[in-house]
Formats: structure tokens, sequence, C-alpha cells
């Protein structure tokens, strides 16, 4: 049995989110040995989203509430949150309704910013995750592989994606009433993971050309050398935090990168520092105003005071930047929960055309899932028959049957007596009674499928998906 626990922007709050994304990592191998019957778990956290996919030791009749309890527990005691009020804000997805659930998240339809790109990316890298850590299952392979194949589908089929929407063009464009001017827009990143790369070309995009960007971790060389742009080093960053008219933090650091402390000092030493500085550029003749030979994080002409109003975006989770930034005088936070709060109206059309998609790979899914469950007593009934009727080719033989007749005969037969019951067999799956199959052959023909059958079903399982498949190419 495959559920879901999901929390997301639509029904947990953003602090409970953050909570959960930082500790994402370790949820996965404690959910997986929280209860015996968990078989495996793969996590996915997001700026906006955590979900954990388990996949139960259950009959989808059986109730899951035990392991679900435990699952909640174990989440809860990872990311230090009570049970109780992850109860209350979880959402519960399980049987067929998991992979449609799945697959719109995949498909950017459940995201804060519909068709958004990342997601299907972050999709996949969890996976990627649960496969190193061990807490991945064949179920859930298929499951998570089919979402990624769905969301290109998605994408390629309908307008929903072309347009590059993503949190952290929504965020530029929210910014838009802020700057007057892109073009002379001085800008500082904070961050150089892919976040940082899409928030570079969405500000190119808009014709920044004043970018500079700075890493915690001190990767900012390499990204700077890769994207063309300078880079800012610890001792500078204050400075260049001061002299910057926007500020776009997305970094993965689980502390504070940008706070009031950063840009009061940067303030407060900036016309001195940057004065001297430049003097000593001058005197040397380092360069001139507006040319790159200028100290990094200062303005062009000592003159200048750091920028009256600066606007912070912070696009990192957990928060890469402090609430009391706003106390420093003409500074605005734009951060993700406000962004989510104008997030924009669906296009209808296109998310239509999107969802029926989604609907339709779904139920191909699910029914080839239960026709998995069945195949191992297929694999019985088959077996029963073709035991039956190579005793019966023998005898024949045995009688005199010199041109092959008689088998002819008996092999046609058996074929014309096997077809109803396979008909049946996936009709009853797809309508989830595949135990009165299971039932009825048993009651008839004394057939059941055997405790090992599982590898000799491999055969039929292939068999019944590519037919499944073929039904809804």
């Amino acid at each position: 049995m495959l559920i879901c626990l999901t929390a997301s922007h639509k029904n947990a709050g953003f602090d409970m989110l953050e909570r959960l994304s930082v500790t994402a990592d370790a949820a996965g191998p404690r959910l997986r040995e929280g209860h015996p019957s968990v078989q495996g778990a793969v996590v996915v956290a997001t700026c906006n989203r955590f979900e954990a996919y388990l996949d139960l030791d259950a009959a989808d009749g059986d109730s899951p509430v035990a392991a679900v309890h435990e699952a909640i527990r174990s989440v809860g005691a990872v990311a230090g949150l009570e049970p109780e009020e992850l109860r209350s804000t979880f959402g519960f997805v399980h049987g067929n309704a998991v992979a449609g659930h799945l697959f719109a998240v995949a498909s950017g339809l459940e995201s804060v910013v519909v068709g958004e790109g990342e997601i299907a990316g972050q999709v996949r890298r969890s996976l990627e995750r649960a496969r190193t850590e061990g807490t991945t299952t064949p179920d859930l392979e298929r499951l998570f592989q089919r979402a990624s194949q769905i969301s290109r589908r998605v994408k390629n089929e309908t307008g929903i994606g072309n347009e590059g929407r993503s949190v952290v063009r929504l965020a530029l464009e929210l910014a838009e009433s802020r700057i007057t001017d892109w073009a002379a827009t001085r800008v500082l990143l904070v961050g150089t993971g892919r976040f940082a790369g899409a928030s570079l070309a969405a500000l190119r995009d808009r014709g920044v050309t004043d970018v500079r960007v700075y890493s915690p971790s001190g990767r900012a060389a390499k990204f700077a050398a890769n994207h063309g742009i300078d880079a800012v080093g610890s001792h500078e960053v204050a400075a260049a935090a001061a002299a910057s008219d926007v500020i776009v933090t997305c970094t993965t650091a689980e502390h504070h990168v940008v706070d009031r402390s950063l840009l009061e000092s940067g303030r407060a030493g900036f016309e001195a520092s940057a004065a001297g500085a430049w003097a000593a550029a001058r005197s040397d003749g380092a360069g001139t105003a507006g040319t790159a030979a200028r100290p990094l994080g200062l303005v062009a002409d000592p003159a200048e005071t750091p920028v009256e109003r600066q606007l912070v975006i912070d696009l990192g989770l957990p928060r890469n930047v402090a609430p009391d930034v706003v106390e420093v005088p003409g500074v605005e936070l734009l951060d993700l929960e406000t962004i989510r709060i104008h997030a924009p109206l669906e296009e209808f059309g296109a998310t239509d055309a999107a969802r029926a998609i989604v609907g339709g790979a779904a139920r191909a899914f699910g029914e080839a899932r239960e026709e998995h469950d069945i195949a191992p007593a297929v694999v019985a009934l088959r077996r029963h028959v073709f035991d039956l009727l190579d005793g019966e080719i023998e005898r024949a033989r045995a009688r005199g049957d010199a041109d092959g007749r008689t088998e002819e005969a008996l092999r046609h037969m058996a074929g014309v007596l096997l077809h109803t019951p396979m008909v049946r067999s996936r009709e009853l799956a797809r309508a989830g009674e595949q135990q009165a199959w299971i039932d009825g052959i048993a009651a008839i023909f004394g057939v059941a499928p055997e405790a090992d059958s599982a590898a000799r079903a491999s055969g039929a399982r292939d068999t019944l998906r590519d037919d499944a498949r073929e039904r809804h190419a």
C-alpha cells in the first residue's frame, strides 16, 4: 500500500515548513525504521512543501492507522515538533490517489506558482537521496520515475511551464513596483546553488548588469568565474550589502546570513572605507569610476552614501534573512511567506489540460499496479491449465497422434478456456476487486498463488504492464 503524508503552503504555516525542511535529510531513514510495516520511504522537501511517501506492507483494504501515527511521531521527533500539531496539519493520501497527487506535484500543479519548473528536479533528487539512503522500494521507484515522465509530458504538451514561471521570477515581479530602473540596479546575490543560477538569469532578463555574489560556504569565486560576475569575500560582504539596491538570498545555510547588524555595520563603515580605498585606488591608477577595477563592495564615487532604500528578497528555507532587517531605515523584506500570498491565479486552459494528463496517467498507473497485485494468481492458474494440457498431449502422443492435430486442438482449447478468466482478472483488478477473482479460481480450480510466486510472476507482470501501456498510449 502506498500512502503520502503532506504538509504544504495550502495547509501548513511557514514556520512549520521551515522546521520540516531543515530536518528532511534525516526523516527518510527514521520513517523506514519507525514501524515494521513501512518497507520504504521517500521524502520530498521544498521551500513550500514537505511530503513523506511510504510503501507499507499491507493490503489496500487494511488499516494503515498504526503506521501513519508512528510515521507522524517519527517526523515530529526529527523536526522537534509535537505529533498532535503534525496530526492536525498533515494531509493524508492513500491508494491510487497517491500517484495522482505526486504526478500533480511534480508537474507544478500544486506549487505556489502553478507550473513552476524547479519542483520536477526536486522530486527527482528526492528519489536519488532515498536510493543513497537505501529507503526506496520497487513500487516507490516506479511511482517516482513515472512522475518524472509525466512532468516532462505536461511541460511538452501544455503551455503551463513555457513562461519559465518560478518563485524567483514571481519575487522579481513583485519587486517591480520598488525598482525604477533594473539596468541601474546594484544587486548582491547570496548563494551559489541552483536557485542562485535561476535568480541571476532572471535578473539579467530584466536588464541587471551589476551583480556580485557572496557565499557563506566559500564557493563565490567559482560561481562568479562561471557566470562572469564579481565575487565578494566575507570581509567585504557588509560593505557590499550596504552598497546594493537589492539583496537576493538563496542559500541552504541553517543560520541567518543577512541581519540587522550586518547592514548597520556596512552602513557605519561605508563612507570612511569607501573613501580611503577609492583614494588609494585612484592614486595607484587602479581604475576609474564605473570600471571593474574598483574595489569590491564599493560604489563608484567616495562622495556617495549607502543606498537609502534597499529591498531584501529572501528565497531561502530555512530563512536566510533575520526578521530584524526591517528595523534598519529604508529596508524592505520580501520573503517566501509574502511571495506565497501574492501568487497569481492559475491560467485555467493550460492547467485544465495539464490536470487531464495527470489524471489519465494516474489511472493507468493504478490499473497497472492492481494488475501487478493479481499477477501471482494469474501465473498459478496458467501453470495449472498448462500442466493439465501437457499431460493430455503426452497421452495423445502415446495413443498415436502422429500428425499433431490432437495437440493443436488441445492447445487451442486451453487458450479459449483461459481467455475469459484473463479478461475478468484485469476488469476486477481495475475495480479493486482482485481478491474476488483469486477466491473464484481457488473455489473452481483449487488454485492459489504460491508464497514464493513473486519471482515466477515477473514475466506475467511485464506482460500485464505492457498491455496496460498499449491500452493507454
